[in-house]
């Protein structure tokens, strides 16, 4: 699968949790933490203007986040962004995650991860709600698949 969806770098979902724990793990305060979440956000490929419109706009945000999935052998690839820099961040996350899964992995990674992780907790409810928002999407849009 080619921009603008993302390509799993690690081989699991449940690798792909780890992984971003340590990385948050290595900063000691939320300001670091959220500095690194809006590189991530940075790194996303780039979303097709075109593609910013009503029939991608995942409901339930503070911010405008959109989002498209392929199914392609099997897999569901996933592609995002946001207007905000923090929530092109957690897009990013979420993708980590998702993107270039089978549906039984989407299914039976619960995003509860993201309160595990301190993501949550560390948000503005709004903005907790709307990270919740994007991952019922994202299982919507796999079991719909």
């Amino acid at each position: 699968m080619i921009a603008p969806f993302v390509t799993p770098t690690e081989k699991t979902p449940t690798a792909a949790i780890d992984a971003i724990r340590d990385e948050l793990e290595v900063f000691d305060d939320w300001m670091d933490r959220y500095q690194f979440i809006i590189e991530l956000g940075r790194k996303l490929p780039s979303f097709p203007a075109d593609w910013m419109n009503d029939a991608h706009r995942v409901p339930g945000c503070q911010s405008q986040v959109w989002m498209e999935s392929r199914l392609q052998d099997g897999r569901l690839y996933l592609a995002g962004a946001s207007d905000a820099a923090i929530v092109s961040g957690l897009v990013a996350l979420l993708l980590r995650v998702y993107s270039g899964r089978t549906q039984a992995e989407i299914a039976a990674t619960d995003p509860i991860f993201l309160k595990d992780l301190g993501l949550i907790a560390a948000l503005s409810s709004n903005r907790g709600n709307g990270v919740a928002s994007m991952a019922q999407a994202i299982r919507t849009a796999s079991a719909n698949s």
